[in-house]
């Protein structure tokens, strides 16, 4: 991947989220279940360069930017999530507390 090329966006406008790489491009690419994620199709070429140059470490470093960068967006997204549930679950925990009435009884 060059410097003028955008990967392909993973989220809708809508906000759903599409997989750009196929089952069967992560299967033929050798990809681990456990990196099959809304990135995998950063990975597939990032895999192949670093075969390619051997691992140099100072290789690739384009493609290692997009994954990386793909991968800390997705963090960011579940983190977002995360707090969305997190405030929803709180309210909803409030709105099911009876709320006691005003009583001068302890003074």
């Amino acid at each position: 991947m060059g410097h003028h090329e955008t990967p392909p966006l993973t989220i809708r406008p809508d906000g759903t989220r599409v997989m750009i790489a196929t089952s069967e491009e992560l299967e033929a690419n050798a990809i681990p279940l456990n990196f099959r994620d809304y990135c995998a199709h950063l990975l597939i070429p990032l895999n192949n360069c670093r075969v390619k140059e051997s691992y140099a470490p100072w290789k690739c470093s384009d493609e290692r930017h997009a994954y990386e960068k793909c991968q800390y967006d997705e963090y960011l997204l579940r983190m977002k999530q995360k707090r969305e549930q997190d405030l929803f679950s709180k309210q909803s925990q409030k709105d099911k507390q009876p709320q006691q009435p005003y009583s001068t009884e302890n003074y």
